[in-house]
């Protein structure tokens, strides 16, 4: 097979044996890359999300044609690539989750791809597509927040680094889950002892548990958030003119005219410092200050759920015994839950009375089939 030849006519050099071996490794991975966003396109619900997984199929499709070409072989034969294990499990976990959950594992593949072309000469013209193919999964990546609390203004629940979202969320997992505990062994015995023992494993166990989810949760957010950022640095030292014209264009939709959006981006974009907070805060919609603390929420955590646990133990640590005993754990129980979902539906501009029945009904229900069950059990091993 004769050379390809140049711009100017002369044979283009052949690349080497390794060159070659990785080309045709960047000719899998686009071909299996097509066939994995041609998949999320098919689960995605949001037609514009849909829509956008289309088009960066269709884009990866040209990058295995180019590849085609760079190494001699036909492309009227590139088909997607058949899944391999990776990438099944891959979108076994966005059916699951939904594609929106995968994200920012898909953004970490496509940086690394510009990453890799922008190192080779022959990846060059692709390093332009694939940075629009990563900006489009970071807005993805930020457009909705995944926090199961209200995010109210002002901050409020959210805290400083996500510690007061944690201590919620561990005051009521708490509350809940040794209040259910503490009734089933309640109606399978009627030794204090036991439901002592019970209620004191349980809430030993559900704290670490509690405080190893959130800080794994936290980490991840918080690794997702700086990878985002320092993407954002990067381009900034590398475009700087692409990135000041995409914060102009920022400017302009927030009702500046052309002129004074050219004029806030340059002065912003003469220090580098401020310019990455700007694209942090308003392109990612996020503040470097506060990307939120894994340790602290971990903590918050724990003391939360342990003060929510150990509401139900009170009338047993007390020195109670029977049926009054179970009686005053529920009553204190209810108590504690009317509390905090009423101070929740009123922090989140809910009905406060609302919020707080339906805490003591969802609570009260979940002891209720839990004591049912630990009476059967005990029922059924005392003969």
């Amino acid at each position: 097979m004769n050379a390809p030849s140049g711009p100017s006519g002369r044979a283009a050099k052949s690349p080497s044996a390794g060159e070659r071996a990785a080309f045709k490794r960047f000719l899998r991975e686009e071909l299996q890359s097509a066939a994995r966003y041609q998949a999320l396109a098919r689960m995605e619900r949001d037609p514009a999300r849909a829509a956008t997984f289309k088009e960066m199929a269709a884009g990866e499709m040209r990058h295995a044609a180019h590849w085609a070409r760079v190494l001699g072989v036909p492309e009227a034969g590139l088909r997607p690539r058949r899944l391999g294990p990776g990438t099944a499990l891959l979108l076994l976990l966005a059916r699951l989750l939904g594609p929106a959950r995968i994200v920012p594992l898909l953004l970490r593949i496509e940086t690394t791809g510009v990453r890799a072309y922008s190192a080779t000469p022959a990846g060059a013209p692709l390093v332009a597509e694939e940075r629009e193919h990563e900006l489009a999964l970071r807005h993805m990546a930020v457009a909705k927040p995944h926090s199961a609390v209200p995010h109210l203004e002002g901050g409020f629940l959210r805290g400083e680094g996500g510690t007061l979202r944690a201590a919620v969320l561990g005051i009521n997992d708490g509350l809940v889950s040794n209040f259910s505990l503490v009734m089933g062994v309640a109606g399978g015995t009627g030794e204090p002892r036991f439901i002592l023992i019970a209620g004191i494993v349980g809430l030993l166990a559900g704290a670490f548990s509690m405080a190893a989810g959130e800080y794994i949760s936290m980490r991840s957010q918080r690794d997702v958030y700086e990878h985002l950022i320092e993407r954002e640095r990067v381009e900034i030292e590398q475009w700087p003119d692409e990135e000041q014209e995409e914060l102009a264009l920022i400017y302009q939709r927030k009702g500046l005219t052309h002129a004074e959006a050219d004029l806030v981006a340059a002065r912003l974009m003469a220090d580098r410092t401020v310019a990455l907070e700007t694209m942090a805060k308003e392109e990612l919609g996020l503040d470097p200050h506060d990307l939120g603390s894994p340790w602290g929420a971990a903590v918050s955590s724990m003391i939360a759920f342990v003060v929510g646990a150990v509401v139900p133990l009170l009338p047993f640590l007390a020195g109670r015994e029977g049926a009054a005993a179970v009686w005053v754990s529920a009553g204190l129980s209810a108590g504690a839950l009317s509390a905090v979902g009423g101070g929740l539906a009123w922090v989140s501009g809910v009905n406060a009375l609302w919020g707080s029945t339906r805490m003591v009904l969802v609570g009260g229900a979940a002891a209720a089939v839990t004591y049912g069950v630990g009476y059967a059990v005990g029922a059924l091993v005392g003969g």
